[in-house]
């Protein structure tokens, strides 16, 4: 890898447990079929490396403290890919990881943030300037308090733009990021009862970056401040699983990003990034690929939500 990899990431790097069953989502008191699991690399910054190296991009992230039980697995799966793991703390504890249950769009995740969040510790690094001022775009998850806004600042001081995920409009993160990618959940959660559109308004006239609200199978809606709210539909896929589909939605629009696409351009990438990701399970272990992608975009329907 090349000393100045094009782009840092900084956010959740986890072990994942994921478990693909056979015939539909868990019931209260009936057996269930595993059909596949595995152990791979996740988290929001994770996968977003994963898939952006697949795109053919150069990646180093940082964040989570990596712990024995994962350790042998990251540094083997990403042994042969273009993601550098230099910056990352690697500890004598197990580590951090989360455990998924999978059956077409339901999922379930599982894990003990809520513990590590209210422990009193920090579980993760932080960011270090000369990882920042060296690479091209960036992108921050918004779950590590102080060293998030830390990560952020830096960007801002060395030009860096970065892309972050769920951050709300009155937030340091939503001001100065380049593109905030709100889920769903995000706009559930911060707006309940509020119309996507009344979000969106309220997003985008805080910052000069662009606002993205992805929901689900619904449309999606970007726009700038001063802009008309735009709407795009995602492309139709059969699902195999949900899982992934956002953080690999983040990754497009780093490539994009990184790549100077303009944004409907950029949102459209990002979505076909998502729908090839959705497609197909372990994502891992099948991310998307650019010649994928822009196939998809080029042939692809996307007449109904996936």
């Amino acid at each position: 890898m090349k000393l100045n990899p094009d782009v840092y990431l900084f956010g959740q790097v986890l072990g994942t447990h994921s478990f693909l069953l056979k015939d539909g989502f868990l019931q209260p008191d009936e057996y269930s079929e595993i059909a596949e699991q595995y152990f791979l690399p996740g988290g929001e910054t994770g996968t977003a490396a994963t898939v952006l190296a697949s795109l053919g991009v150069s990646v180093r992230i940082d964040g989570t403290w990596i712990g024995t039980e994962v350790a042998p697995m990251l540094r083997a799966f990403y042994a042969d890919k273009a993601v550098d793991l230099s910056s990352l703390c690697f500890t004598e504890e197990k580590g951090v990881m989360d455990y998924v249950v999978i059956a077409g769009l339901a999922r379930s995740p599982m894990g003990r943030f809520q513990a590590l969040f209210s422990s009193g510790r920090r579980w993760w690094n932080i960011p270090k300037e000369e990882d920042i001022a060296g690479c091209r775009v960036a992108a921050v998850d918004p779950y590590f308090g102080g060293e998030s806004l830390r990560a952020a600042e830096l960007c801002r001081r060395h030009g860096v733009p970065f892309v972050t995920i769920d951050s709300p409009h009155d937030s340091a993160l939503h001001r100065q990021a380049a593109v905030n990618v709100v889920s769903k959940e995000c706009t559930a959660a911060h707006y309940a009862g509020m119309a996507p559109e009344a979000v969106l308004e309220l997003l985008q006239w805080e910052t000069d970056g662009l606002t993205v609200l992805t929901q689900g199978g619904g449309d999606m809606l970007y726009a700038r401040k001063g802009e008309p709210i735009h709407r795009m539909k995602p492309f139709s896929v059969k699902v195999r699983s949900t899982l992934g589909a956002g953080d690999t939605f983040k990754a497009g629009c780093v490539y994009a990003l990184l790549h100077g696409m303009k944004d409907e351009d950029l949102v459209r990438f990002a979505a076909a990034c998502s729908a090839i990701a959705v497609s197909r399970f372990p994502l891992p272990l099948n991310p998307p690929k650019p010649d994928e992608v822009q196939a998809l975009i080029k042939n692809g329907k996307n007449t109904r939500p996936f």
